[in-house]
């Protein structure tokens, strides 16, 4: 019987289904409105419609992986559970106290978010340890009864313990778990020294007083699906994708769902990360625009860059992104994300100016152009006006678009109250747009010390295609890859990952105070638990590998480097080696190093892997060189000071080997690309375009 893999992955517009034959690679897609009153409905309509039309039953599909953004919503609407969050005495304040940076110096009228816990659910318990671990103070039972106690008549379902130092030893929360889950079975319980055992106690704190938050949500969310999956026969392993780029099984996950916020925007660095692999493309700039936002992100060496530093419910403004949302401390793929999707309105402020975002018409009512009741004119309205879309061939048809009520939308709310021709504010929404999106691909790459021009941009999610030529443009980026069906991509990374579980441990000492052979024991002892870890999801030890870690700083910083450790025996010479490696490290992303300083070892941690076999790129079936326009429309450029008569082709038709030159429109049933006058894009072998200036082709 023929296998399958599915991918399902749920954003703010739209709900995306990959399906992928695992003997011989062929992908079918499918898109159905997502639900944000209760996403589990978006996930379940998408599973059913793919599978119906594929004729696919049930019991043939073998992993069934999903990204969602339901642990993210629920921190960033609120719908967060009744929490409460145990630590030691004297400490209860953390949340409240936070940290003392801003994001912006100068603005007076910022607040701090509101802590999830508030101050009457944040107990402190008598006990206390040393830095080091030792014992200062033993724990009082009897008051973490009481809180306990305290926490039950206030309604708490769940409860984060973050004790001081507990990263060095366990002792202490270990043993409140153990009372709590006696005295108060009900409570989901998060330790520290599980979620986050490394130092910096508010971090620390905020990490497992997110989890505690979401847990509750995503688990009842995750049973939900499950349930219904294995209700309608589907036998396959139940997968998330991590924040991290990994997946992991629905247990693990509604354990500690922490590890997911940021599940559907990794899924497409995935995807970037593997298209750029299968086609001999080590470093990508991976450009995601769906319906409400659009993610950068960076894949440099074959590998995406992970930040230990994010703040959940954060996005970025010109102002800065640090102290505006959450910060946790898990690996996430290091994305820069915007409120600059489809739906993203356009508005004028009160100083007369033209503004794109944040706010989003979303999936209801959408944009004008729906004709579901919105008024606000949008992105997609905008592409829609400048006839870069096609009303009757959005969605292949699907989906008919009303152009009068975008035009009526963007002359009302925005050319006619700034005295401007309905097609010149049409393409300034696009323009502030790209600016917007611009300044997050400076992020992830010039910010980082990266120079983007030696980078590859991959444009995916339903509007990336529309607009990534711009900003490659812009950016000065020679080639843009825009992949088969990129409003489905982002499910494709699903199903394109391995599974992964990550194990972290603080060391905090400089090294030449580093004893190298208990700094073996710890990699060992965090090496068990990740064998341990792939062995409860079922991977033979031949699809298993471990990846070390050190993060390393200069003593007295602040923030330190993730450093790739040598595999082998951790001794001497691999200690020096490590140092080496910081050098280059602090070099390439700040721009000097200090090599006669002192450097520390802050924490160590071992990345555990599971094998997943991934398909390969399906090559294309049509005839070589085939590219017949399946028609002409006019097309509004800025180039061009108008409107230009522009081929329209049929992505479905085109074969390898063609040249298309812009200016130009490809259409396929879930996107469309923009080609710019000046540029040309050549279809290769698997049907990606490669769009570069004319004369490079």
């Amino acid at each position: 019987m023929t296998q399958y893999r599915l991918g399902i992955d749920t954003g703010g517009t739209f709900t995306d289904a990959t399906l992928i034959d695992e003997s011989t690679g062929k992908v079918s897609i499918a898109k159905v409105p997502s639900t944000p009153a209760d996403p589990a409905i978006g996930f379940l309509n998408a599973i059913r419609r793919i599978t119906a039309e594929q004729h696919v039953d049930a019991e043939a599909i073998t992993y069934v992986v999903h990204g969602t953004t339901v642990a993210t919503n629920a921190v960033i609407e609120g719908n967060v559970a009744e929490t409460g969050f145990l630590t030691t005495e004297g400490f209860r304040d953390m949340l409240e106290i936070a940290r003392q940076i801003r994001p912006s110096l100068y603005d007076l009228r910022f607040e701090k978010l509101r802590p999830l816990v508030p101050r009457n659910r944040s107990l402190g318990v008598p006990e206390r340890l040393a830095a080091d671990g030792s014992v200062l103070q033993a724990l009082d039972e009897s008051a973490l009864v009481a809180a306990a106690q305290r926490l039950r008549e206030e309604g708490v379902e769940s409860i984060a313990l973050c004790f001081l130092h507990s990263y060095g030893n366990p002792v202490h929360e270990r043993r409140a778990g153990a009372i709590l889950a006696e005295v108060f079975p009900e409570a989901m319980i998060s330790l520290s020294s599980d979620v986050a055992p490394e130092f910096r106690e508010y971090f620390r704190a905020s990490t497992t007083v997110i989890n505690a938050a979401v847990r509750p949500v995503v688990a009842r969310y995750l049973g939900r699906i499950e349930e219904e999956l294995r209700g309608a026969g589907f036998d396959a392993e139940l997968l998330v994708m991590q924040s991290s780029g990994g997946v992991f099984t629905f247990e693990a996950a509604s354990e500690k769902p922490v590890f997911m916020v940021e599940s559907g925007p990794a899924a497409g660095v995935m995807a970037a990360t593997w298209l750029g692999e299968s086609l001999g493309f080590s470093n990508v700039l991976s450009f995601d625009m769906g319906g409400t936002t659009a993610k950068a992100g960076l894949v440099q060496n074959g590998r995406p860059v992970i930040s230990r530093d994010y703040e959940v419910g954060a996005m970025a403004q010109p102002g800065g992104t640090k102290a505006r949302g959450y910060p946790i401390r898990t690996p996430v793929i290091d994305l820069v994300e915007i409120g600059a999707g489809g739906g993203s309105i356009a508005w004028v402020d009160s100083g007369g100016g033209l503004r794109v975002g944040p706010r989003s018409a979303g999936a209801d009512p959408g944009p004008a152009s729906y004709g579901q009741g919105g008024t606000e004119p949008t992105i997609t309205d905008a592409n829609l006006v400048l006839g870069r879309i096609d009303p009757g061939y959005f969605l292949g048809g699907e989906v008919p678009l009303d152009l009068e009520k975008a035009q009526h939308a963007i002359q009302t709310r925005c050319a006619g109250p700034l005295g401007l021709d309905l097609h010149v504010a049409a393409n300034g929404i696009l323009d502030i747009a790209n600016a917007a999106m611009s300044h997050a691909l400076r992020l992830v790459s010039v910010q980082r010390g990266i120079d983007p021009r030696d980078f590859v941009l991959v444009g995916f999610g339903g509007a990336g295609p529309l607009h990534a030529n711009e900003l490659a443009r812009d950016a000065g980026i020679g080639t843009t890859l825009i992949p088969m069906s990129p409003g489905t991509t982002s499910a494709l990374g699903l199903l394109v990952t391995d599974l992964q579980h990550d194990f972290p441990a603080t060391v905090g000492r400089k090294t030449d105070g580093v004893d190298p052979a208990e700094l073996e024991q710890t990699f060992q002892d965090l090496a068990a638990k990740g064998r341990a870890a792939l062995s409860r999801d079922g991977v033979a030890n031949e699809a298993a590998r471990l990846e070390q870690l050190a993060d390393m700083r200069y003593a007295g910083q602040s923030f330190e480097l993730p450093v790739t450790v040598s595999g082998g025996v951790f001794n001497e010479s691999v200690l020096r080696e490590l140092v080496d490696r910081f050098h280059a490290a602090h070099l390439q992303a700040y721009g000097f190093n200090a090599p006669a300083e002192p450097v520390e070892i802050v924490n160590v941690r071992v990345t555990a892997i599971g094998t997943i076999g991934k398909p390969s790129l399906a090559r294309l079936t049509t005839p070589p060189a085939s590219a017949q326009p399946k028609g002409e429309r006019p097309v509004w450029f800025a180039q061009t000071g108008g409107f230009s008569p522009t081929p329209i082709y049929d992505r479905y038709t085109i074969g390898e080997g063609a040249i298309l030159t812009g200016p130009a429109i490809v259409e396929e049933i879930d996107s469309t690309t923009v080609i710019l006058p000046g540029y040309a894009a050549r279809v290769d072998a698997y049907g990606n375009l490669m769009i570069a200036q004319g004369e490079r082709q």
